[in-house]
């Protein structure tokens, strides 16, 4: 249960592995996207961790937002914070595709910026601490600086309100808008069609709130310079190594701004993904391996 200025909201998530392991990483999905992307990567990662997916509020079998202007990362973060209460990790890894990783670097920078604003106070406090630093951190296909014409790209089609008669359209028509994603079977379109469309009076529609784009398009107006001087800033204090994932072919992390992510951080790692555009799925073995790895040290 989580709450926004309109009210409350339910969050689901997924989990594998020993819920006793306080061992947490966290995998939040791109915008469009639910937490059922990460079934593949969850399989190895649940020997050693407790693997959470949200379904971000808005998307899968969460609750949609009553005001549709409160789809943005900062209530995003909120909300993953009362997960994280609820979860209690003594260490929280992190892979973020796309628009989770924006919410991880939104998450670190509030934690940085309300220790560093918060005012002393006299008197008796509360002995725990109150932040929860984030270990290693993935970042598939994103960072502080994106490409306009990339989000202009996900801008065109996320409010399109398509409705097929059958699950076999709609996977069709996920593969056109998807393409980026890289080179997949039959089989595999399907899956990745499966938990963002949803089966409601015999027809097929999508499984988010639709009314995400206007949150989007008005976030496109904000000033750009200072949410990324933001990002930058959150991104270049993480606290321990981080691992970029960049689509060979992205339009939304561009080459130039993912040596620049190398330059700023030095802990920073950089892997390009042959054949894929915006996003990486997470779901090939050399893409799994990537990131067991990296996450294992």
């Amino acid at each position: 249960m989580c709450a926004s200025a309109s009210g409350t909201h339910r969050m689901a998530y997924w989990e594998w592995g020993d819920p006793d392991n306080d061992q947490v990483v966290m995998c939040v999905h791109g915008l469009t996207r639910t937490g059922r992307d990460f079934d593949h990567l969850a399989q190895p990662l649940a020997a050693r961790y407790r693997v959470i997916a949200p379904d971000v509020v808005g998307r899968g079998r969460s609750d949609w937002l009553v005001d549709p202007a409160a789809y943005a990362i900062p209530q995003y973060v909120a909300d993953m914070l009362v997960l994280l209460a609820r979860l209690r990790p003594a260490r929280l890894d992190w892979v973020g595709t796309s628009m989770g990783g924006l919410i991880a670097l939104g998450l670190h920078g509030a934690q940085a910026m309300s220790a560093l604003l918060r005012p002393a106070r006299p008197g008796p406090a509360l002995d725990a601490p109150m932040e929860l630093p984030l270990g290693r951190v993935v970042l598939n296909d994103v960072g502080p600086a994106l490409n306009l014409s990339g989000l202009q790209r996900i801008s065109d089609y996320v409010g399109q309100a398509v409705i097929f008669d059958t699950f076999a359209q709609a996977v069709d028509y996920v593969r056109s808008v998807s393409a980026p994603f890289g080179d997949h079977s039959l089989a595999d379109w399907q899956d990745i069609s499966r938990h963002v469309f949803v089966e409601h009076d015999g027809k097929w529609q999508r499984h988010y709130d639709l009314r995400l784009s206007q949150a989007f398009a008005r976030q496109a107006d904000v000033d750009l310079d200072a949410a990324q001087a933001l990002l930058w800033g959150a991104y270049e204090s993480l606290p321990e190594s981080v691992l970029i994932l960049r689509g060979e072919h992205s339009d939304l992390l561009s080459v130039q701004a993912a040596h620049e992510m190398l330059r700023r951080n030095p802990h920073a790692q950089l892997v390009e993904v042959a054949n894929v555009g915006h996003a990486p799925m997470l779901r090939s073995a050399d893409q799994i391996d990537h990131i067991d790895h990296f996450l294992a040290g």
